[in-house]
């Protein structure tokens, strides 16, 4: 099949280069930059040289684009996505959202944690976590890929609030986060001198990806779910570790924590567990599409520690769209995205 790139020159577009170059079941029809139109690829990203010998070209000439390809990944800020498939509804042609137009079911509450008005809030959107949706995203015209604190989180904590073993008000999310999470633009807090040898919150209670992890959690819990959530920069280019809290439900055992994340993940590809008393770690997942789940029981406090590891521009983004697109289009879910981790 064929698929575009609109928005290629960020880390999540040069990471869906990366893994597509390795699909034997795509050809990559177009990439997009409207800051460097016209330019190679591979003058910006000299690691694609004898990859794509492509010029990019600008998303102005949509129409074009969509009628030499089966689908389009959008991997642009939050504001434009939804531009594209209001455009590509009904045409043939699939859109993956790499942002956040596409993620939430109610657009106030987009517009509210992202502060611009949503002109496609009737979108036959479907939300791409694709473990907990795949069904829907099967039959999906348009797909939001999660966001990548918000697939560690939601991933770690699905088992407990599905069969009900906490208490969905108890709820804390602790993540920290590689400094590609903030995209390829530079910014103060991302400098090397301010970010090395250095960990740090932000956006404490304030965070865009906690409505997204509150919706998930809320529709498996049957009612709504309010949590903390406070995200860290650490100095790593890549990787997310979410570390879940939540206090245990009486009478719930380990052996029934242990049941439900071996019945809901037990024959997932991309998730590995870790078991009781596993620690996965970001290193481990780096480069790949896994994410890698374990939890500890802290019975003095009648808590149970939910730790998820993923590489964010992978199953946080790139890799999940890739993933996304193969279930869309019938393939095999794995296809260009079963390397092995990089390590060290």
């Amino acid at each position: 099949m064929k698929v575009a790139i609109i928005g290629a020159t960020g880390y999540t577009g040069e990471e869906l280069l990366r893994i597509l170059a390795g699909h034997p079941a795509v050809e990559v029809s177009h990439i997009t930059s409207e800051s460097q139109t016209g330019e190679f690829i591979n003058s910006i990203y000299p690691h694609f040289t004898r990859f794509y010998p492509k010029k990019l070209a600008s998303a102005k000439a949509l129409a074009a684009i969509a009628a030499e390809s089966d689908a389009v990944f959008v991997a642009l800020p939050h504001g434009h996505a939804m531009e594209v498939g209001k455009a590509l509804l009904g045409s043939g042609v699939k859109v993956i959202d790499l942002g956040a137009d596409y993620r939430f079911r109610d657009a106030a509450v987009y517009e509210k944690w992202y502060r611009v008005p949503h002109s496609h809030p009737d979108a036959p959107a479907v939300y791409g976590l694709t473990e907990l949706y795949r069904s829907q995203v099967r039959e999906a015209e348009i797909v939001g890929n999660p966001g990548c604190y918000t697939t560690a989180s939601i991933l770690a904590l699905a088992p407990l609030v599905k069969h009900q073993l906490v208490d969905p008000d108890s709820i804390i999310v602790d993540a920290k986060s590689g400094l590609s999470g903030a995209g390829r633009g530079l910014a103060l807090a991302s400098h090397f001198t301010e970010a090395f040898e250095n960990v740090k919150a932000y956006n404490i209670g304030g965070h865009r990806h906690t409505p997204e992890i509150e919706q998930a959690l809320s529709e498996l819990a049957g009612a709504p779910v309010v949590l903390s959530f406070t995200p860290h920069l650490v100095p790593m280019a890549r990787g997310i570790l979410s570390t879940c809290y939540s206090r245990l439900k009486e009478g719930v055992t380990g052996e029934m924590i242990d049941e439900a994340y071996e019945a809901d993940y037990g024959g997932e590809y991309f998730i590995r567990l870790r078991g009781r008393g596993g620690y996965p770690a970001t290193k481990d997942t780096r480069g790949s599409n896994f994410c890698d789940i374990g939890w500890h029981i802290d019975a003095r406090a009648g808590r149970v520690v939910a730790v998820a590891a993923i590489d964010n521009l992978v199953k946080g983004a790139a890799g999940q769209a890739v993933q996304n697109l193969n279930v869309m289009f019938g393939l095999d879910e794995r296809l260009g995205l079963t390397q092995a981790p990089l390590y060290p």
